[in-house]
């Protein structure tokens, strides 16, 4: 308010988008969205679909929003964001992404043998991150989620890491935060919502580049 703003919170749940020829529009409560000048998208992962054709409505009224549709749909998707990540040549845990249990021991070859990570591709805030610590129980998780139909990515376990992991805020091409997340005693999740800790912190050079480059990556920049 302060800086002659006007902040309005609106449920994108209950917008519909109408489509049609030089004029796209949103209409929310029965009434056309109008005077908006800039969008700060917050989409719940469950309704990420809808969240963001309207958030791409927005974009084609070419009115700024802080994150692309583009971006948010390549975040919220593991399997996706990984390929982009590790075709631009940044660092990620080896991951692979199979649909089938034939060839599990051969995965589990290929992963470097357990421990390892299995998460489910759409999983959020910790849910659906699984520690597969021994063959016989890595056998019988893959062999689960196969059968169910389930789409899972498995990656290798950065054992050094120890539960913890960074996380940085990227504005504008530049960062302007950082933490380190850490999980609880005998937790291997760093996730806050899981009862991990965050403390602030001052990334190397490197990190930055790092968390520049995958933002922009991900169009999320």
């Amino acid at each position: 308010m302060e800086r002659g703003h006007e902040a309005l919170v609106i449920d994108h749940t209950r917008c519909y988008v109408v489509m049609e020829k030089d004029n796209p529009s949103i209409r929310f409560n029965g009434s056309e969205l109008t005077g908006v000048d800039a969008v700060i998208p917050r989409i719940g992962a469950s309704v990420t679909a809808y969240g963001t054709a309207i958030v791409r409505q927005f974009e084609q009224q070419g009115i700024f929003t802080a994150n692309f549709s583009k971006g948010i749909v390549r975040s919220r998707d593991k399997l996706r964001s990984m390929q982009l990540l590790a075709g631009e040549g940044l660092g990620i845990p080896k991951t692979i992404f199979a649909n089938h249990a034939r060839e599990v021991d051969d995965l589990i070859r290929q992963i470097g043998g357990t421990p390892f990570i299995i998460k489910l591709v759409e999983g959020t805030q910790g849910v659906g991150v699984m520690l597969a610590e021994t063959e016989t129980t890595a056998k019988s998780m893959l062999e689960t989620f196969y059968a169910q139909d389930i789409s899972i990515l498995v990656q290798e376990f950065i054992r050094e890491a120890k539960g913890s992991d960074i996380r940085a805020f990227v504005v504008d091409g530049k960062v302007v935060g950082s933490m380190k997340r850490t999980g609880k005693d005998g937790e291997f999740r760093s996730n806050l919502h899981q009862g991990g800790s965050a403390q602030l912190i001052q990334l190397t050079p490197e990190e930055e580049y790092t968390a520049i480059k995958a933002a922009e990556t991900l169009s999320l920049d």
